[in-house]
Parts: structure tokens; C-alpha cells; sequence
């Protein structure tokens, strides 16, 4: 019998799962089967119809973050373009493109290819693009004429590579001039460097094509600095207006990774160039947001930001990895199968936010003591006291530290609902 007979012919919902190792917490190998076997037949992580170890994501805490980084921009009359490079999840994407984002923001050129092979038509690629295959893979997505795409430049060899490549194909590319800061990442640190650019993409007679200035003021980490450097963004946008060299009415002044998202929004918006200039900030992380930096930083925000205070409760957590208690081999420690394959560690190990005993009616809080102390490929030791009540079986949810490094290990991710029910399953194309 076949997987997709079985699960027509009813029976134990868990029927022959057919594990793909690349697929795990699912791990049906047909994508049309796997969501008749998660949703059609009412799979619940509390009824332990996942395979754990299983990267979980809340529809109710999605659609919260959703909602408030949408009012947010929308205060300061800004667009969103939230970086794709987050989750590399198309469902994902479409969610935030149905809540209002004006586009998605991507890394690579073959980031870019992924999102259009799953419907994104408006695209920022928020870095240079490099390279003769690199360069093809977006030649042949702009052969259709509802694509919309824009990448950065910072330098006259890359545009004279751009330019070179898409004359001789009869098409032109859009860029953002990027700027950058002395010990910074990419981006034109003076002025030599910018006018040598703005020379450089007027010799490609329309081949590239001016469209706006970028920033990406997350290389800083003191506020003032980040002001300063704003305003230096908006300084360099005016002027090249005046000159006439942007080819796009309104240019683009985009900016803004997860962390200062607040302090972009407020100094591009007091500009007095909302005419001029079409706003686009570019946060991705807040989607699922965490407990770490990006946790940190939207303390910062609530406390500083006018506008989020007016708002009310931020972001919340919208990720959870479950896994089980595997051993209890000694007072004071228990094993939990999970480990690096499964969530990030780089920014703080993950931290148990939901304890839950199959049989019981729900999760109920972690006691407060239990703390992660290492993770190993595969396991994690979990510091306890003696006499707690956890069991070999039970099964933790942990809040996780990084976000993008934790979508990068999965490949399918369950959507559940506030009953725990799999409403959807989310693909990663990483």
C-alpha cells in the first residue's frame, strides 16, 4: 500500500512515515501528501503526531508581528520590504506581501531566484551583484516584464561589470547606490568613491539604472553614529536629486536591519523628502522575532519609539523547537534531543519556554530554574534540580536566540494554531 493509499484508507494517523532525513519534524517524501497527512488528518504536536525534534511556528504570534511592524512603518509613512534571508520560507513571504509589504528584501541571486520561482515579483536584493552566473540568473528572470528588481552598487569596476553584461543583452538594471563607513562592510566611503559611481553609471548609457541611495547602519552600534550616518544618506539622496541622476520618480531610500529599524523610520520620514523619495526599510527578523539581541533591541524600541509606545504590546516570539527528554541520567541534569542541527547557538543557547506531559490537557510554564548549559550536534543538557517533576517523555519547547540560523537548519516547519492543531506546513529554500 502507498503512503498516499493509506492515508485514504484512514487508520493510525502516524502510518508508515517514511522518514526523509532531509525533511525532519514531517518527513513525508511527496509535498502534496505531507500537508493531506499534517492538516487533512488534524495532526497536533500535543498529540505527538510530529516527529520531534520539530521547529514549530504560531499562527496567532505570526499574524501579531505581522500586523504590528505594517502599523508601524505605516506611521511613519514608510513601505516594508522585510528580508527574505530570515526564513527563505515562500509561505512566509506571501504572508507578509498579503499584510501589505511593498516587496522582499534578498541576499543572493539565487535567493532571488527562489522567491520568483514562488510568485515574489518585487524584489531588493540588499547587496552587489557579482559575478557572469550571477549576473545570468537575474538577466533572465528581468525577460519577464512584471519582475521588479533593484540591487546595490558601490564602486565604478562593478558598474562597468553590470553595465557591460545587461548593455550587451539590450536590458537595463535598477541599483541603489549603497554607501558604507570606514571599517564597515560594502557601500562608497567618500567622496571620491561616490562621484567616481555616479560617473561610472552615467557611462553606461541606460544600462543602469539609478533608482535610489541604501544604507545598512546595522555595521554601527552606537546611536549617534547611526544618525549621523543617516543623515548623510539623506544628505547624498537630495543632492543626487538635484542633479537629476536618478532614473526613478520617486527614487528609493532604503535602510534599516531588525535592530534600529526605529531610528531609520524616523530620520528618513523628517527628511521632508516623502515627495522626492519613496521610503523602504527592510527589518526580517520581527516576523518571528526572539529572545535574544533582537529581543533586546525591541526593548530599546518600546522604551525610545513614540510611535511603538502608542502601539502597545511589540513582537512575541513565534518559534518554538520542541524535543523530548531523552535521559535523566543524574540529579540535576536531564538530555534533551535537541541540539546545534537544530537550533541556533551563535547568539545565546535556546531557553524553555513550555513544558508539556503527553496525556495532559496543556503546556504549563518551565520552572524558572531549568536553563540550557550546552548543546552537542544532536543533545542538550538541561540544567534541573532534584526532585523536579520531568519525566523521559516529556516534551519542552524551547524560545530560540537567532532566528536566521535557525530557519537555515529546516527544511519543512509545521504551522500550528492556538489548540496546537498543523494548519499549514512552511517550506524553507535555503
Amino acid at each position: 500500500m502507498s503512503i498516499r493509499e493509506a492515508i485514504a484508507a484512514g487508520g493510525d494517523r502516524t502510518i508508515d512515515p517514511a522518514i526523509d532525513p532531509l525533511h525532519k519534524g514531517i518527513g513525508w517524501l511527496d509535498e502534496t501528501v505531507e500537508r493531506e497527512a499534517a492538516v487533512e488528518r488534524g495532526w497536533n504536536l500535543l498529540r505527538e503526531d510530529l516527529a520531534l525534534p520539530a521547529a514549530v511556528l504560531y499562527e496567532d504570534k505570526l499574524r501579531n508581528n505581522l500586523d504590528w511592524m505594517q502599523r508601524f512603518m505605516a506611521a511613519y509613512g514608510a513601505k516594508l520590504a522585510p528580508h527574505g534571508k530570515t526564513t527563505m520560507a515562500p509561505r512566509l513571504f506571501a504572508m507578509q506581501l498579503e499584510a501589505g509589504a511593498w516587496g522582499i528584501t534578498l541576499a543572493t541571486a539565487q535567493q532571488v531566484r527562489a522567491a520568483y520561482a514562488h510568485g515574489v515579483r518585487r524584489v531588493l536584493m540588499a547587496n552587489q551583484l557579482v559575478g557572469r552566473a550571477n549576473m545570468a540568473i537575474i538577466s533572465h528572470l528581468l525577460a519577464d516584464p512584471a519582475f521588479e528588481f533593484y540591487c546595490l552598487v558601490d564602486s565604478a569596476a562593478q558598474i562597468e561589470q553590470l553595465g557591460a553584461y545587461f548593455c550587451e543583452r539590450g536590458q537595463q538594471v535598477n541599483v541603489l547606490l549603497e554607501l558604507g563607513v570606514a571599517d564597515g562592510r560594502t557601500g562608497v566611503r567618500d567622496e571620491p568613491q561616490l562621484q567616481a559611481a555616479l560617473q561610472a553609471i552615467a557611462n553606461c548609457n541606460g544600462s543602469v539604472v539609478l533608482s535610489g541611495v541604501e544604507v545598512f547602519e546595522g555595521v554601527l552600534k552606537d546611536e549617534d553614529a547611526i544618525r549621523a550616518f543617516l543623515a548623510r544618506a539623506v544628505g547624498t539622496a537630495r543632492e543626487i536629486a538635484d542633479r537629476g541622476l536618478f532614473g526613478r520618480t520617486p527614487f528609493l531610500l532604503s535602510g534599516a536591519g531588525s535592530a534600529w529599524y526605529d531610528v531609520v523610520a524616523e530620520v528618513f520620514s523628517s527628511a521632508d523628502l516623502r515627495d522626492a523619495a519613496e521610503i523602504v526599510l527592510r527589518p526580517g527578523c520581527y516576523l518571528t522575532h526572539d529572545i535574544g539581541a533582537y529581543r533586546e533591541a525591541q526593548e530599546r524600541i518600546q522604551r525610545c519609539s513614540p510611535v511603538a509606545r502608542e502601539m502597545g504590546e511589540g513582537l512575541v516570539p513565534a518559534l518554538h523547537i520542541w524535543a523530548y527528554v531523552q535521559s535523566i541520567p543524574e540529579a540535576g541534569r536531564a538530555i534533551v534531543g535537541m541540539g546545534k542541527r537544530d537550533a541556533a547557538f551563535d547568539a545565546g543557547l535556546p531557553v524553555p519556554a513550555l513544558h508539556f506531559r503527553p496525556g495532559d490537557a496543556l503546556p504549563k510554564p518551565p520552572s524558572a530554574h531549568w536553563t540550557l548549559t550546552r548543546m552537542m550536534d544532536q543533545h542538550s543538557f538541561l540544567h534541573i534540580a532534584p526532585g523536579d517533576d520531568l519525566r523521559v517523555g516529556d516534551m519542552i519547547g524551547f524560545d530560540i536566540a537567532h532566528p536566521c540560523l535557525t530557519f537555515d537548519k529546516w527544511r519543512i516547519m509545521a504551522l500550528v494554531n492556538t489548540h496546537f492543531d498543523v494548519v499549514d506546513l512552511v517550506r524553507t529554500y535555503f
